[in-house]
């Protein structure tokens, strides 16, 4: 039974080692994407000029008319005292083409006072530039960059996903690898403090040893401190990025969910955008209206139209509290783009306890759960994952090479 759970481990983990190397590094780094992203370029995030801010509604068509190829699909309506407005643009759908315009950016920066637009760029680019290192590495984190291909840019996704579901089986395998083999004689105090002592080697690193034993111990005892942590990125990691293929419908079978929208709804392929019917003014009006009515104290922070889902949202949240605690200090309503009607909502906290689940899966994967020492720890623990991917990979190779060298001398013998 050993022996078959040392040859998963070895096999699983060298699968998914470079994945994990990579997701671990720029997980360390994105834990700080936003304070990285506004540090290296104050010229997309400092507004420049003085006064009262425009309306939202205005920025709105500014954006717009300035490239009408453009649509927006997210823009805030709080702003931070010498902000840029953030203003986030889906592209149409060109009627000669059948497929959507290629803008070459889908985020925009506009002085909310003046409403000039300072900049433009591209989430998610495959840059090493300031203005698009930290949306690089973030989309490198779960997607790999990989390319569009058969109407759907999900592939890398997904693949991650399945990295993570195989991380997650092996953490489980490694860790009984740790354990020590049960002892057949002696009294039940006896076997339990000789298990104890011969597991106790395995929490122990040997920094003295250098080289081969150095990096087992690493490897083992590294993981083995923080194995819970471990258990709650790689199966967060899997449902975020198998959310609607595996993980929710799962969820649903085994307990009691809330569906809404975004679970129920399937979406139109990527190049079939559906414009929306209901205009922003109209849908704040019935979100505030629904607010007032179930007596939310919070305003109106945002609102969002996904235009493959054909959903519009409207988040409430106190200024500057859209990015702490993961979003669970956000209330969300979503209505049809196509009637305004109300489909449902997303409250922080409320619903079955699978819903509560559902809703902690960012936030228990960001660190954002737990504020500053959560994305600390976090940063922490994706040093750690690539750590112990490096050692794995070392491992494996020592055993390889000694492997190679005794069937050598093992062939040389047989020849004399």
């Amino acid at each position: 039974m050993r022996s078959s759970l040392v040859l998963v481990h070895r096999w699983f983990g060298l699968f998914i080692a470079l994945f994990l190397l990579v997701s671990g590094l720029t997980g360390a780094i994105i834990s700080w994407d936003h304070e990285l992203d506004e540090w290296m370029n104050p010229h997309l995030f400092d507004a420049r000029a003085k006064g009262e801010p425009l309306p939202p509604l205005a920025l709105v068509d500014i954006v717009e008319k300035a490239d009408p190829r453009a649509r927006v699909s997210l823009f805030p309506l709080q702003y931070e005292d010498g902000h840029t407005a953030q203003i986030w643009v889906d592209s149409r759908r060109n009627p000669e083409t059948g497929q959507r315009y290629d803008l070459g950016y889908d985020h925009v920066f506009v002085d909310p006072v003046s409403g000039e637009i300072l900049g433009k760029r591209l989430w998610g680019k495959i840059s090493l530039s300031p203005e698009h290192l930290m949306s690089f590495l973030y989309k490198l984190h779960f997607t790999l960059h990989f390319p569009e291909w058969q109407g759907t840019d999900r592939w890398g996704v997904w693949l991650m996903g399945i990295v993570a579901l195989i991380w997650l089986i092996d953490n489980f395998v490694g860790f009984i690898l740790t354990l020590p083999p049960k002892t057949r004689n002696g009294s039940a105090a006896a076997k339990s403090k000789g298990w104890w002592l011969r597991w106790r080697p395995s929490w122990l690193i040997r920094f003295g040893s250098g080289g081969y034993k150095l990096n087992f111990d690493l490897h083992r005892a590294g993981a083995l401190w923080v194995w819970g942590v471990l258990l709650i990125i790689a199966f967060t990691s899997f449902s975020l990025n198998l959310y609607r293929e595996v993980f929710y419908p799962a969820m649903s079978l085994v307990s009691k969910t809330t569906p809404g929208p975004f679970e129920t709804r399937t979406p139109t392929p990527l190049h079939q955008p559906v414009e929306p019917q209901v205009s922003w003014k109209e849908l704040l009006e019935r979100g505030k209206a629904e607010a007032m009515r179930r007596g939310w104290a919070e305003p109106v922070g945002s609102v969002f139209y996904s235009d493959n889902f054909v959903v519009h949202g409207i988040s409430f949240f106190e200024p500057g509290m859209d990015h702490e605690g993961g979003g669970m200090q956000v209330k969300n309503l979503f209505y049809d783009g196509r009637d305004g009607r109300l489909l449902g909502d997303r409250v922080p906290w409320e619903g079955t306890a699978a819903d509560i689940f559902v809703q902690l899966q960012f936030p228990l994967h960001s660190g954002r759960i737990l504020g500053m020492p959560g994305r600390i720890l976090m940063s922490i623990m994706g040093l750690l994952v690539a750590m112990l991917s490096v050692t794995g990979i070392y491992i494996w190779w020592k055993k390889r090479s000694a492997r190679r060298k005794y069937s050598s001398i093992s062939n040389a013998s047989g020849r004399w």
